[in-house]
């Protein structure tokens, strides 16, 4: 887990070396163990390291393989490095290293751009060969690491977040409405490879990039998922017993592919419970549980102790409880907006920001339950949509009525004219949910869920806030094979019992009964939901800042009635609208735009 960056020039100039160093600051939280930077005439690699693997200096980056005229950057884990490893020897290539960085390069050399097809992992790493003069940019099947870049006039440069290219001259900083739509009515989700910025996109999840020294360049899906029920005979017990295997096997790799401890993120909800009974499964000794909580307010309590103390004390687990008073929560905000990426609505971006901070105190590897209610249909809002649906309806129509934050109309009267030009939304998510082998309206929503929409939300989320601290977090629900595995189950295996049937069915007798049969809950941070108090304070002196009304984003007739009534301005999923309009201020007033 670390940071990169990297440049390469078309126009025959060498690359900077500088704009390399000044990129590399503002990754230095991803990896703050070593720094290291590369050129080759037009191209420049910088990285910085979080150690996991291999934790000697022979797997310091950027890695040059002189031998077979290639340079690396990466940023993730290849968990199927050893077995990788040991197919690459026998096939005549050496090593001088013990981690998975290397064996990229030698999975390059071997197998060319189809290599990323043999890698289980999360992943974003960067190849320059330097005899053909190519660079190849790859990202992991879900998205899980990230790959922000920009193309100017006279070169390309990538990196992995948006703060490390702002540095670089000539980045188009103007708002892109089509990212504004998507982000206002997804709950901050805008898909690859848009970002809210003109000029930075980002790389597809399953996708790689080639390009070369003369400015051409190439885009390729190397995966997809396919959302059609398997068609074996397999019974409900046949499948149990398939899909525990897989998550056993997931949540092990997770934690054996590391030279340091790794801890679990507990919650208190089923999918994490369920990931610290498994690794006890796998026999795990020594398991490290981490638990944040905030303060209540009238409306709802502001942790969820009760469930994760039960965890505990099943498993006793070696366990760390966090909890952040409001006064903190307003007070450590812009630290964690400043660590964004990208602006994140979600109210649990503070608490992941907090407990990460402390939870790199202990380790630096996590294992967390991201992934779980869009591969096993967890979401409250999957059965309201499966039981309104009908072969007659219109599949958008379905999905917005649940989904959509704000219809078009509203859009029409939150943006100006200037941002506002069609419904891009609605088309985005018509051909998302139009794409081919889905067999029926649900699977096809959880298929863009779990391949696009989760992409830039949750998991987004948790890289931006953990690597804050040089904390990596796993996400054993988005393993490539498991998911795949799930996306053939029978639709009715995801929904029955309010959704997520069968990992309760794996949890039972497993993890605690009070956990399994609970509510759905979700990450309270309830000071950003119930808006009062210094919170509202607070959202009232960004939205009225002279910044904002000059930037000309928002119609003022729609802020007003925001504040007019603060609390009773909620979405669909139960997210406040006026946060929305302000953190989005307040992201680009803290990035200088």
């Amino acid at each position: 887990m670390c940071g990169i960056c990297g440049e390469l020039r078309f126009d025959g100039s060498l690359a900077d070396l500088a704009g390399i160093d000044q990129m590399m600051r503002r990754l230095e939280s991803r990896g703050p163990d070593h720094a290291g930077s590369f050129s080759d005439g037009s191209l420049a690699f910088g990285h910085r390291r979080l150690s996991i693997l291999d934790l000697t200096e022979k797997a310091n980056q950027p890695m040059i393989d002189t031998d077979l005229s290639l340079a690396l950057v990466f940023n993730g884990t290849i968990y199927n490095h050893p077995e990788l490893r040991k197919t690459l020897e026998q096939k005549g290539h050496h090593f001088s290293s013990t981690g998975d960085t290397e064996v990229i390069l030698k999975a390059y050399a071997q197998w060319g751009k189809e290599c990323v097809k043999r890698f289980q992992g999360m992943f974003a790493f960067a190849i320059w060969d330097l005899k053909e003069k190519i660079l190849f940019v790859g990202r992991d099947r879900l998205g899980i690491k990230p790959v922000y870049y920009h193309f100017g006039k006279n070169g390309f440069a990538f990196a992995s977040n948006t703060q490390a290219l702002l540095t670089q001259s000539g980045v188009d900083t103007d708002l892109d409405p089509a990212a504004l739509h998507n982000l206002f009515s997804l709950h901050a989700v805008v898909p690859a490879p848009r970002t809210i910025l003109k000029g930075i996109r980002k790389l597809e999840p399953g996708h790689t990039l080639t390009l070369t020294q003369g400015g051409e360049s190439k885009l390729e899906c190397y995966w997809t998922l396919s959302a059609k029920p398997s068609q074996e005979s397999c019974d409900e017990q046949e499948w149990i017993g398939r899909i525990h295997e897989a998550l056993k096997i997931a949540v092990k790799r997770r934690n054996n592919i590391a030279d340091v401890p790794v801890g679990v993120l507990l919650s208190g909800g089923l999918d994490s419970s369920l990931l610290v009974a498994l690794l006890d499964e796998v026999g795990v000794n020594d398991i490290r549980t981490f638990t944040i909580g905030f303060d209540d307010q009238p409306e709802e309590k502001g942790n969820e102790y009760e469930f994760s103390d039960a965890v505990v004390e099943r498993f006793k687990t070696q366990h760390h409880k966090v909890h952040i008073p409001n006064e903190m929560t307003l007070q450590r905000l812009p630290e964690a907006v400043a660590n964004m990426s990208e602006p994140m609505f979600g109210q649990d971006a503070i608490g992941f920001y907090l407990l990460s901070e402390q939870v790199a105190k202990d380790v630096k590897v996590v294992q967390s339950g991201q992934g779980a209610d869009e591969v096993f249909g967890g979401y409250f809002w999957y059965p309201e949509m499966q039981k309104s649906f009908t072969a007659s309806d219109d599949a958008l129509m379905s999905f917005r009525q649940h989904y959509f934050d704000r219809d078009h109309d509203e859009m029409t009267q939150l943006l100006t004219p200037e941002y506002i030009d069609r419904d891009f939304t609605s088309e985005l998510m018509k051909d998302l949910l139009e794409t081919p082998h889905a067999d029926s309206f649900i699977d096809a929503v959880l298929r863009a869920d779990t391949t696009t929409l989760i992409v830039d939300d949750p998991v987004k989320r948790v890289d931006n806030m953990t690597m804050a601290w040089g904390l990596e977090a796993r996400v054993p629900f988005l393993d490539h094979e498991l998911v795949e595995l799930a996306a053939m189950l029978p639709i009715e295996m995801k929904l029955r019992d309010q959704g997520k049937y069968i990992l309760k069915k794996i949890a039972r007798g497993r993890v605690p009964d009070s956990v399994i049969d609970r509510p759905k809950g979700y990450f309270p941070v309830p000071a950003l939901k119930f808006v009062r108090g210094e919170f509202l304070s607070f959202m009232q002196d960004i939205l009225n800042s002279q910044q904002c009304r000059e930037r000309g984003i928002y119609q003022r007739a729609y802020i007003d009635k925001l504040l007019a009534n603060p609390e009773s301005h909620l979405t669909r999923i139960k997210g406040s609208k006026l946060w929305h309009l302000t953190l989005l201020e307040f992201w680009l007033q803290t990035n200088g735009l």
